[in-house]
Order: C-alpha cells, then structure tokens, then sequence
C-alpha cells in the first residue's frame, strides 16, 4: 500500500508542529517545516507543490491573535488568512492532491450562538466584533475549501477546532492567546515581585480549551479514512471562566499576588464552548487532561526561555 506524502501547511506553528509530531509518530512520510514555501507567495507555493506532489494536505496556517492583535491589524489578519489559503488549496486541487484538511477556527461561529455551538450554526447571525478580521479570512478559506469539493468531488474536508493552547504557541505581548499571555505574564509578575496582576474584562467569560497535540491527534484520526459534509467541531467540551483559568495558572507560575480585573478592557464571547458529538460518534475524545496540559505548556515555556 502506498503511504501518502503528507504536507502539513503552517508546520513552523504550534498546531502545525504538533500534526507534523502526529503524523511522524505514526510513521507517516511528512515534509519538514523547514521546506514549507512562503504561503503568501502564490509562485513559491506553486513551484512546491509542482515539484512535491504531496498526496495528502492539512492546512493549520494563516496570521492569528487574541483581541489585542484584531484590534490593531485587522487588515493584516484578513489578507494573511486569504492568501495562505487560497495559495494552498489553489495549488493542491492543481497538483492533484488525494485529501486534504482545512482547520478553521470556532471564531467563524456567530457571537449569539445556542451554546454548546453546533456546526449548523454558522451564518445563523452576526459574528463577534473583536474576532471580526480574523474570523472573515478564515470563512473565505473555508468556502473555498467548501466550493472545490462541490465542484470537483475531491476529498477535501473542513475541521473546526477549539481554542487550542501548548508547546509552540506565542507567547509574545503583541500576538499571543489568553493561555500563553497570562503565563508569560504571571512568569514576568513574578520575577519582578509585583503585589498584583491586571487582566482584561470581567473573567466571567468562559472558553473551551484542548491541548495542541490532542488537536493533532484529531487530525490525523479524520486523515485515516473519514470523509464529510461541510465543517465538523474538534473539542473537549469542557469550558472554564478566564477567572478559573488564570487561577490555574497562578499556581502552575508561582504568582503569590493579586489578580485584579480591568472592566474597561472587553471580554469578547461570554461563552464559546463546541458540540463535539459528531467527531466523539466517529470514535475520537481527547487524550490530555486539561491541567497536565497547562503544565506541559509551562514547563516548554521555561525551556525557551
């Protein structure tokens, strides 16, 4: 039998190192993150795949970011998201590529979906302003990914995942998400002595989280024979309060202060939580538990630093 060349779009990141970890683990032929082309550039990304011919694709790519980055770039993040996408999914359907993967976001649901969020709830109503950019660039990959299986009849199918945090993420103040800011941030609070913490909104907000390489595992589990309709949810169904988490988190970093709330500051979604019962039907549940991922996190963290 043969075994597929497997390129895995966004392999430099956090989810698409992990896949790429999944998938050679199991013994699959992947490229290296190191040959990826520049996304952006649709030649380079032509001249890959015409000289590759990756058999199977997983798209995990695109410029992402929490509140603060859909804020101050919100063009950035529309354009990235478009060109990578269409780059990729362009050149696979050209070069014959047998499957492929597009990972959106659960920000392309809308802001008042019925919790849990179910996949035929988007484009139910409006979608929520502070994830706005970055949720459009998203849905315009997905369609497209969308649009080629219904024109052509190629095996290419749409995941959802969760907010997803671990090894690899940004820590960085500018670009990173609500796991890798507060640690980065309790780890500073801490070094410097700080009686106090300031986070954003009211921590009354609440948020599904899965441990990246359980993510991965997803992936390559939908990789190996499965084959659907429109977008399927990858989540643990399990939400916390950012309160909860940044508790959590108090104690994986050793903050002794105090975690004070900035009301100014908005929450976004109140609560986003996925309905993961079709992938949990197919035979799929998370590895990791949620804690002993947040401690696998810190300690890469501490590595890299």
């Amino acid at each position: 039998m043969h075994t597929p060349k497997i390129f895995v779009a966004g392999g430099a990141k956090a989810l698409g190192g992990a896949i790429l970890r999944a998938f050679s683990g199991r013994g699959y032929s992947v490229f290296a993150s190191a040959l990826e082309p520049d996304l952006r550039n649709q030649a380079a990304v032509d001249a890959f795949f015409e000289a590759h011919k990756p058999d199977w694709v997983v798209y995990a790519s695109g410029k992402a970011g929490g509140i603060g980055l859909n804020r101050r770039a919100p063009a950035d993040l529309i354009l990235d998201n478009l060109l990578c996408a269409t780059h990729v999914l362009h050149a696979a359907h050209k070069n014959d590529t047998q499957k492929l993967l597009y990972l959106a976001s659960s920000c392309v649901y809308p802001k008042d979906a019925a919790q849990p969020i179910r996949e035929d709830s988007l484009y139910a109503s409006p979608l929520e302003p502070t994830n706005l950019a970055y949720a459009v660039g998203k849905l315009a990959g997905l369609e497209l990914c969308r649009a080629l299986r219904q024109q052509h009849g190629v095996d290419y199918n749409i995941a959802v995942p969760t907010n997803y945090f671990g090894p690899g993420d940004d820590f960085s103040p500018e670009n990173s998400h609500v796991v890798g800011a507060l640690m980065a941030r309790l780890r500073a609070a801490r070094a410097s002595g700080d009686e106090a913490l300031s986070i954003w909104g009211t921590g009354k907000a609440r948020r599904e989280f899965l441990y990246v390489d359980d993510v991965a595992d997803a992936a390559v589990f939908l990789m190996q024979g499965h084959s659907w309709e429109g977008p399927l949810n990858i989540g643990s169904g399990m939400a916390v309060s950012i309160a909860e988490l940044a508790v959590m988190l108090q104690g994986i970093c050793g903050f002794s202060g105090r975690l004070d709330y900035d009301l100014s500051k908005p929450d976004g979604m109140p609560v986003k939580v996925l309905d993961s019962s079709r992938l949990a039907a197919l035979g799929w549940s998370p590895k990791v538990d949620f804690a002993e991922g947040l401690r696998r996190t810190y300690d890469w963290f501490l590595q890299q630093k």
